[in-house]
């Protein structure tokens, strides 16, 4: 199998797997006392550091809440910036589906919602959200790595519009922690992913700016300053923390990687339509256009290559991609278009490979149509 679906998740790192081997058997509850959860705490205090310390916070500017995961930490965001007076939260069309059925939710219950449209090459029109943006709004909410066509939205410029109101920023960073730098400063809320970095499932956090105020997410035994009540899973905190430092260690090595790779998919693929700006992108990220073909069929048809049409959360809904659509791509052309993700453990020749294939079947579709 050639794995090319980086964005959906990414194999789990040795270093990671290591790190977590030993609480398959080291049973102690973090928050005990005694010394086996002394042991289990300090493994988790460890881990929030490296994390931390990824993401760019070696300077304790916030506080780490480990969650569920991305969306938890997404929900969580949005649903404590309009507890307050302001009910307004603007985000963006191409947004994580976390993001906007959230929003979507909220609008249900009172809040006010504002939707911000894209160009056509996935960028955020920044006139419309300098309108949007006013002295009602609670909460602007940004991905910083599109997850469906790798586009690298202002984040900077959108957070100072939010500043200059008194509102909130809130960046989806789960697909650009570890892969590129992220403004922290301009941000007061900040969500990430252990398995997009090659760490385990069931773990993310959500990052808060020092000094806010943020209402707890769920009750109970008081944990984690009490914003987040839940016993802690000491072996997916090392997991989280391993991968997170891998990241920081190997930065350099992995970006100059897939600047190769992304460089050779443009050869590869030069037959195909690029969805997305190609300057402002990440280049783990190829979302591919090619009129005609059927993106669904291609990929039943390639068992042995793992690529997607879109968002892994909302590939089995049947409805075309909500961020190409948002892109003014017809439903013809959204369901021609593939998405391919690659990363750390992808080799050139493995590219090569799946390219010669998918090109191939979509060469034979197109004779045949």
């Amino acid at each position: 199998m050639i794995y090319l679906d980086y964005q959906a998740t990414t194999p789990l790192a040795p270093e990671a797997r290591e790190a977590m081997l030993p609480w398959l058997d080291k049973f102690g509850n973090p928050h005990s006392p005694h010394r086996l959860g002394r042991e289990a705490g300090a493994a988790i205090e460890i881990a929030t550091a490296q994390i931390a310390s990824a993401l760019g916070d070696s300077d304790d500017k916030g506080r780490l809440i480990l969650t569920s995961g991305a969306t938890e930490a997404a929900n969580w965001a949005l649903q404590g910036a309009v507890a307050g007076a302001r009910r307004k939260i603007v985000t963006i069309a191409t947004e994580h589906a976390c993001v906007l059925d959230t929003a979507e939710w909220l609008a249900g219950r009172n809040a006010e919602l504002v939707i911000l449209p894209v160009l056509p090459n996935g960028l955020v029109d920044m006139e419309a959200a300098a309108r949007a943006i006013d002295e009602r709004t609670a909460l602007v909410a940004a991905m910083l790595v599109n997850n469906e066509i790798g586009v690298i939205q202002p984040i900077a410029e959108l957070a100072q519009l939010a500043r200059r109101q008194g509102a909130l920023f809130f960046c989806d960073a789960v697909q650009g922690f570890g892969r590129i730098d992220l403004p922290l400063d301009a941000c007061d809320l900040v969500a990430i992913s252990a398995h997009k970095v090659h760490g385990p499932k069931g773990i993310g956090a959500l990052w808060l700016r020092d000094q806010l105020e943020w209402p707890a997410m769920i009750h109970g035994g008081g944990q984690q300053q009490g914003l987040r009540s839940g016993t802690l899973s000491p072996m997916l905190a090392a997991g989280f923390g391993a991968a997170a430092a891998l990241t920081k260690d190997r930065v350099e090595y992995d970006r100059l990687h897939i600047s190769n790779l992304s460089k050779l998919a443009d050869d590869l693929f030069e037959d195909w339509i690029l969805n997305g700006d190609r300057a402002r992108r990440y280049g783990g990220n190829r979302n591919l256009r090619r009129d005609g073909v059927d993106a669904s069929r291609l990929i039943s048809e390639l068992r042995d290559i793992a690529f997607s049409a879109g968002s892994a959360c909302a590939s089995g809904s049947g409805r075309p991609s909500h961020v190409l659509r948002a892109l003014g791509l017809s439903e013809p052309q959204a369901r021609s278009s593939i998405r391919l993700g690659f990363g750390r453990y992808t080799t050139q020749e493995e590219l090569c490979e799946a390219a010669a294939a998918i090109n191939q079947a979509a060469a034979r579709q197109l004779e045949w149509a």
